[in-house]
């Protein structure tokens, strides 16, 4: 193998270089769904304060907390009525504060969501503003119009709900979650003092909330049809609610608070992670520059279909743009809010590039064992790319996406919002099985708030403990490596040629990572070590779907 001509060029300065988010692997918790301390079926913070020892074992870095604030429940958790406080069915403001102090004695620092660009319809801000009526300055805080513009809601249907004095409100999620008005001073020192209200408790940083959405064009002109989310600058984005210029100056100011909580205290940087889609990287670019956001995800990775071409040239543009910027842009393969790996890589991959209906209903022909091994490849591919990374709970399992959720069990709104021809997210929400050979499999005492498959006994954490072979001890010993070996976390990469199907890369010193994405067997690269393979080697020939890291 030789490098080719695609390394990226010389990196701009980051201002925050050697901060510990731009190589850290982050493990993210969805609460409800991890661990039942009290028996009711749901998960809580102390559920995974016992269950911190499985990921200080694992090896990550830090944690992020998906939503534990007071809700209904609308959308997961992402409509808080309450952005400092606990929700009951989670536990308390003491039981947080537990939870940061035992992880920071096992080294593992806590990420917070803090979600800007809605709250609940009850949010006592939202309640007063119904009450006030029309005109009123409650409602100012609010969007709030008299006829509704033709913005369509991001979970199906329209964005606007009539209220019984007829005017109408904003909401580009459910109905539940009114949107807040980012012009109002009153929601920006709301939001500084939920800030202040975590940091002062110790967390480690946040993740943003659609990060792009907050700041809606003036005069909320109607979207053209077929229009694109656009760059910041000079103008506003082509699509009305997303882009805006003023979110630059918002996030400065976020950061000096952020930044006023390291320094002169002693405490390590606080960061930020934005939640933000960008199809062209002129998009993300003004995010990156200078003092504002810390990271944003790199979510190209999770719709791409299974093709060594078609991630390289993701991997590519994501990291050409981190160099450029001197920003940080973790990589990213599952979430809250995706299909999990398994199933996604088990299926057709043409039906990942154009979902269709039977797609969007879970409706598919999925090969499990296919899937599992490209999944368990896919992990060493993320592990050891530059930069930081971001594992979904469950997905160092290698659970697959439960797609027999009855559907009248099913809460995500989108599945009724588009009027059932969307599962919606549950069957990657689905509580983790931690032993035994039948649900809840050790999750809780009982039933749990989303049913589990029937066939999860093989990989449950107490399955796969002492399984050398199993994804959970795959991905313990690649992050002990990662750990200790010196090319891996920040930095930079090196393409290799090789076979077609196959992508290669190399990191120095003395690095190199092989993953065989055809159908045949390919040479394995001379005069090197075997580190750590997803699967099974056939003497010096890589199989298909399999990764290889090599010394």
């Amino acid at each position: 193998m030789s490098a080719d001509d695609h390394s990226p060029g010389s990196p701009a300065r980051p201002y925050d270089q050697g901060a510990w988010w731009r190589d850290a692997v982050v493990y993210q918790v969805y609460p409800r769904s991890f661990a039942d301390a009290n028996g009711d079926g749901e998960g809580d913070l102390p559920g995974v304060l016992a269950r911190l020892g499985h990921l200080a074992d694992l090896g990550v870095d830090a944690i992020w907390l998906s939503p534990f604030y007071p809700s209904p429940l609308a959308d997961g958790g992402y409509d808080v009525a309450d952005y400092c406080d606990v929700d009951p069915r989670y536990g308390t403001l003491a039981d947080f504060d537990a939870l940061v102090a035992a992880a920071a004695a096992k080294n593992i620092k806590v990420i917070v969501d803090i979600v800007p660009n809605h709250c609940s319809a009850e949010h006592p801000w939202f309640r007063a503003a119904l009450a006030a009526g029309p005109g009123s300055p409650e409602r100012e805080r609010f969007v709030f119009r008299d006829e509704p513009n033709n913005w369509q809601s991001v979970f199906g249907g329209p964005a606007w709900t009539q209220v019984p004095d007829e005017q109408w409100y904003l909401h580009l999620f459910d109905s539940g979650q009114p949107d807040w008005n980012w012009r109002h001073p009153d929601v920006v020192a709301m939001f500084e003092r939920v800030l202040r209200f975590w940091l002062d408790r110790g967390v480690a940083g946040f993740r943003i909330d659609v990060a792009n959405m907050l700041f809606k064009q003036e005069g909320l002109p109607d979207v053209v049809p077929g229009s694109q989310g656009g760059p910041l600058s000079p103008g506003h984005a082509a699509v009305p609610y997303e882009h805006q210029p003023e979110l630059l100056d918002l996030y400065r100011s976020w950061r000096k608070i952020l930044d006023s909580y390291s320094g002169d205290r002693g405490a390590a940087p606080v960061c930020t992670v934005a939640e933000m889609w960008f199809g062209h990287p002129d998009q993300a670019r003004p995010y990156l520059k200078g003092d504002g956001l810390a990271q944003l995800f790199g979510f190209g990775l999770m719709p791409t279909p299974w093709s060594a071409e078609e991630f390289r040239t993701v991997i590519d543009t994501s990291h050409r743009l981190a160099r450029e910027t001197g920003g940080s842009i973790p990589w990213v393969l599952g979430n809250h809010d995706v299909p999990r790996m398994v199933t996604r890589f088990g299926v057709d991959q043409d039906l990942v590039r154009a979902p269709t209906p039977e797609v969007l209903l879970g409706r598919m022909d999925v090969d499990a064992e296919l899937g599992a091994r490209r999944a368990r490849a896919a992990a060493l591919l993320l592990l050891a790319l530059p930069g930081g990374a971001y594992i979904y709970q469950g997905d160092e399992l290698g659970l697959p996406e439960h797609l027999a959720i009855p559907d009248e069990a099913r809460q995500d709104p989108m599945f009724e919002r588009t009027l059932r021809t969307f599962m919606g997210r549950d069957g990657c929400r689905v509580p983790l099985p931690w032993s035994g050979a039948t649900p809840p499999y050790g999750f809780g005492a009982g039933r749990t708030w989303l049913p589990q498959p029937e066939d999860w006994a093989a990989l449950t954490v107490a399955a796969q403990r002492d399984d050398p072979g199993s994804t959970l001890n795959l991905y313990r010993t690649a992050l002990a490596i990662r750990r200790e070996h010196p090319a891996l976390g920040d930095g930079d990469l090196t393409w290799l040629d090789a076979p077609a199907g196959v992508l290669a890369l190399a990191r120095d010193p003395g690095f190199t990572l092989m993953v065989n994405f055809g159908a045949e067997p390919v040479p394995l690269a001379w005069h090197h070590d075997v580190l750590l393979a997803s699967g099974p080697l056939d003497g010096d020939l890589l199989p298909p779907d399999t990764g290889v890291w090599l010394s």
